[in-house]
């Protein structure tokens, strides 16, 4: 014990087993509300506005990502598509050169 606990206080330590406390029964959540007595025009007119507010936010962020991720796609896809070519033409003029060495 240092000197800075107090005499006759308890303090666990890892190798002592601390019983559980007993715990009190959670509280039962209170009732939803019933959905019967929500009006389908309100929600609609609530969806229409939300999806109003989040494209005018969100739109042109949305249409940068997009323009940024096609780019990566165009320049991924240019930098196959000269590889395959080259790779190609490379094998047609060894196959054309053996050939003409047959001949």
């Amino acid at each position: 014990m240092s000197a800075a606990e107090p005499a006759g206080v308890d303090v666990p330590v890892l190798t002592e087993v601390v019983e559980d406390l007993p715990l009190e029964p959670a509280l039962a959540p209170a009732p939803a509300a019933p959905a019967s007595h929500v009006d389908e025009n309100a929600l609609d007119a609530l969806a229409d506005q939300l999806e109003h507010a989040l494209l005018e936010r969100l739109g042109p962020e949305i249409h940068r990502a997009t323009a940024r991720a096609l780019n990566a796609v165009r320049a991924d896809l240019t930098i196959s598509v000269t590889q395959i070519v080259r790779e190609a033409v490379a094998a047609a003029v060894a196959q054309a050169l053996d050939g003409q060495k047959k001949d």
